[in-house]
């Protein structure tokens, strides 16, 4: 992109635009992380929202109560608890604003690195519509999945922002080697999805009064745990293909750190489910959900052209 190009498309920034910074690709990396930080923040407060009983700690929406925005002491330490989990989702909001907003302004302008800006901020008042409507059902146990899942699509909207917005160009890739990378993403939105369903049978269902989704908890972890496995196998086969052919060595590296969290990921859940399920582990397991999406992400954004 040419001096004269680049002056030629800010002189059409006008009005509001202009009170906004010009900023670097760094500058939208780093807007990029917080986004993705405060996605994997919200997972957690939102997990302990459920594993305290606290689901229905504001008993309505959009307000807590039918007279009043923030709770009252009569709701006690749960309704502090889901309130504190809304207003972190104003936060997260005001985050995905201001990535979208330095996305906006960045010069030259790229269509790609625009796009996913804008699917993950309309990704945040979506969430907090579907978590309003499983307020006003009682904490319905599917749109309760659902509201969990909006979380992970906001994260690998923004990584694969981040990932897009590199100046180098991207390495050629053995086909192996991208197929194992897509394929590794489709097992952990599948461990994912599961996972919430697993949740959705099991005891932390966010109120004491909440029905289940029906299915049978041993199968539906069977089910699960399976699909970790099949993971696992993947991913192994990642890392060797990563090393014995032509790959970047971010790609290694990536491949290598993804491993090590299933790894880690998988005995928290092993544990949590030998134990009962204690609401601490299943705490960290989540978290480390949001980390693993956030991982396997980078994995397929760095997975390279097809080699020639």
């Amino acid at each position: 992109m040419t001096t004269e190009t680049t002056v030629r498309e800010d002189e059409g920034v006008t009005g509001f635009w202009r009170l906004v910074p010009e900023p670097s690709l760094d500058v939208v990396r780093r807007w990029g992380w917080a986004s993705v930080v405060a996605n994997i923040g919200i997972v957690v407060t939102g997990g302990l929202v459920r594993l305290t009983g606290s689901g229905l700690g504001c008993p309505t929406w959009p307000s807590c109560t039918d007279a009043s925005y923030v709770p009252h002491s009569a709701l006690g330490i749960h309704g502090a608890i889901e309130f504190g989990n809304r207003m972190l989702g104003f936060v997260v909001g005001v985050i995905a604003i201001l990535t979208w907003l330095v996305v906006m302004r960045y010069r030259p302008r790229r269509t790609d690195l625009r796009r996913l800006a804008t699917a993950a901020a309309l990704g945040i008042p979506l969430q907090a519509v579907i978590g309003g409507i499983s307020v006003l059902t009682g904490l319905n146990p599917w749109i309760v999945s659902a509201h969990f899942l909006v979380s992970p699509i906001i994260i690998t909207l923004t990584v694969s922002m981040m990932r897009r917005s590199r100046t180098s160009p991207y390495p050629h890739t053995p086909p192996v080697v991208r197929a194992l990378a897509t394929a590794c993403v489709v097992a952990v939105w599948l461990a994912v999805a599961l996972g919430t369903l697993v949740t959705g049978a099991g005891p932390h269902s966010g109120d004491p009064d909440t029905g289940r989704n029906g299915f049978d908890e041993t199968v539906i972890s069977q089910l699960h745990a399976d699909v970790v496995f099949g993971l696992l196998g993947v991913t192994i086969g990642l890392v060797i293909a990563t090393r014995v052919t032509a790959t970047s060595r971010a790609l290694r590296k990536l491949a290598a750190w993804l491993l090590a969290m299933e790894l880690l990921q998988g005995a928290v859940g092993f544990t949590q489910y030998f134990t009962g399920l204690p609401w601490g582990l299943v705490l960290i397991h989540m978290f480390f959900a949001g980390v693993l999406i956030a991982l396997v992400t980078a994995v397929y954004g760095e997975r390279g052209t097809p080699a020639t």
